[in-house]
């Protein structure tokens, strides 16, 4: 039974594409071939990788023990080329940190900043996520570093603590909400709101814990960042939910009312997360190293 790192890396690119044909694309590799190496993993096993249909693929049980390995293969050669990394000048090495929304727009960008300011041969590739996508990526290898809410269980991981995102209610100076200093979501959950684009982890979570509450949040319109947010509900377009550090920072505060919300778990601790940090390369203990600092 031997499989090469092509075959490894195709494998992973199929699952995480959802198809055969996606995977190969992002393989840099005809449909044809992907599927000859494809079948030819298969032959080798005796027993098939994944399962067709039509809304994709999906793994077998013995597909899902090849991944589990394949990522812990291809994340060991990673780490090994980012350690020889260091020693060659010019080779730069990139560390996967997936984040939620708050931390990457609030309180990463400074600390980020400042370690590639200092580390000028690393490149961090984050991506947004929920937090419990992100504990999963953790877990399996696809990413090195997470910054999760401590509202999500994280299993086996280690976390250390990385800030408090705590979450308000804005609305422009004459709505009726105006001169409350609290209220719960489900107080408000049949308003109109200005809210971020649908793919957004944060507009994800929110519209969880509107559901709970009762009610489907209804968007008048969607943005990209907590400023354009709190621009629109400054002009009385509707209600936003920002981080309280969007809604300190907006420079229209005066023309804007923040509320607290009442809900447990609009204050969330913020967690870096990681699978073992002895285990982990240089730089990258020295990224959380870093992060750790930011907030003290």
């Amino acid at each position: 039974m031997r499989f090469d790192l092509i075959d490894l890396r195709l494998f992973l690119h199929i699952l995480d594409t959802g198809s055969i044909t996606h995977g190969a694309a992002r393989a840099n590799m005809s449909l044809p071939s992907a599927s000859a190496r494809l079948r030819g993993m298969e032959d080798r096993l005796g027993m098939p990788l994944l399962e067709r249909g039509r809304r994709g693929v999906e793994t077998t049980p013995t597909g899902d023990t090849l991944a589990h390995h394949a990522r812990l293969v291809l994340g060991q050669i990673e780490r090994m080329q980012g350690e020889l990394g260091d020693h060659q000048q010019g080779r730069k090495a990139c560390i996967c940190l997936w984040t939620n929304t708050a931390a990457m727009t609030e309180f990463l960008p400074s600390a980020i900043g400042l370690f590639l300011r200092d580390h000028p041969n690393v490149q961090i590739d984050m991506k947004e996520r929920q937090s419990t996508e992100t504990v999963k990526a953790v877990l399996t290898d696809v990413a090195r570093i997470g910054i999760i809410s401590d509202a999500v269980e994280h299993g086996s991981l280690q976390t250390l603590p990385f800030a408090v995102d705590k979450l308000v209610l804005i609305t422009s100076r004459d709505d009726a909400l105006a001169m409350r200093r609290r209220v719960m979501l489900s107080d408000v959950v049949n308003r109109e709101f200005i809210g971020l684009d649908a793919d957004s982890a944060l507009q994800a979570y929110l519209a969880e814990r509107a559901l709970l509450a009762g009610h489907a949040l209804s968007f008048r319109t969607r943005v990209r960042t907590f400023d354009s947010i709190c621009c629109m509900v400054e002009q009385g377009a509707g209600l936003g939910i920002v981080p309280a550090t969007a809604a300190r920072r907006y420079r229209g505060t005066s023309g804007i009312r923040v509320i607290g919300l009442a809900d447990s778990w609009a204050t969330r601790q913020l967690l870096i997360c990681m699978r073992d940090l002895n285990g982990m390369t240089r730089t990258e203990k020295a990224l959380v190293r870093d992060l750790v600092g930011s907030r003290g």
